[in-house]
């Protein structure tokens, strides 16, 4: 059976402001007689709330490229679909995780299901997330394209035509590609200015590698050793782009 703590919040009858209808109430005392308050006029009160039978529902949470495998108390007929978040207890922290897969008693994956049928709920953590980023110079080459991932709070807001900074590294936006579990947004890929995509949402970012400009300023007019650095191919950064 459920437990009801101090802090939950119930749904349940007042008798001052809605005898008929359901409004949220939070318990201020668990026991067989709950003192709940009316989230709607702050009426205090006592009831019985009833318990609801749970199961216990195995959940693989990812992060960072590792999977941690926790159990859930869920009731068996609640429906679970791909997108739905929830916070997971693990051994090693509390996460915000959002379900990517639900794997099935009987052989297969389906994007929606009930706990009943469902073996293992598929979630990756959402609360801190590692997004992938594309630099491209600013010249246009792509011999110079290079990768990195940054580490944002879920959260966080990537926009195009922003500039960004983490470490030593400096970006422009140019495009954000949506993450399949990520439904709400009406298209896949972003590329208008202003447009934006949260950090959690966010499967990669593309951009205009900021970082070198400084190099290509210093190195102008000058007989610059770094830029004459060879490749293996016989030829130099001279000879083939700028930093």
């Amino acid at each position: 059976m459920s437990d009801i703590d101090t802090g939950d919040t119930v749904a349940l009858s007042c008798p001052a402001c809605s005898p008929h209808d359901e409004t949220v109430h939070e318990v201020l005392k668990p026991g067989g007689t709950a003192t709940v308050r009316c989230n709607d006029c702050d009426h205090v009160h006592k009831t019985t709330i009833e318990s609801t039978a749970t199961v216990e529902q195995r959940v693989i949470v990812s992060q960072g490229g590792e999977s941690i495998s926790t159990q859930i108390d869920a009731e068996p007929e609640e429906t679970v679909e791909v997108g739905d978040e929830f916070v997971v207890d693990t051994p090693e922290a509390i996460l915000q995780a959002r379900v990517t897969s639900l794997e099935l008693h009987e052989d297969g994956r389906a994007e929606e299901a009930a706990v009943n049928d469902i073996e293992a709920i598929w979630t990756r953590a959402v609360d801190n997330v590692s997004v992938n980023v594309t630099l491209h110079p600013k010249d246009g080459s792509r011999d110079a394209t290079r990768s990195l991932t940054v580490n944002v709070p879920g959260d966080y807001e990537f926009r195009v035509g922003a500039t960004e900074a983490f470490g030593d590294d400096e970006f422009t936006i140019t495009g954000l590609l949506v993450r399949d579990d990520a439904e709400e947004y009406r298209f896949d890929k972003f590329d208008e200015d202003g447009d934006m995509v949260y950090a959690k949402d966010c499967k990669r970012i593309y951009a205009t590698d900021e970082t070198t400009t400084a190099w290509s300023a210093w190195c102008e007019g000058r007989t610059c050793y770094c830029c004459a650095m060879s490749y293996s191919d016989g030829g130099t950064a001279a000879g083939r782009n700028r930093f």
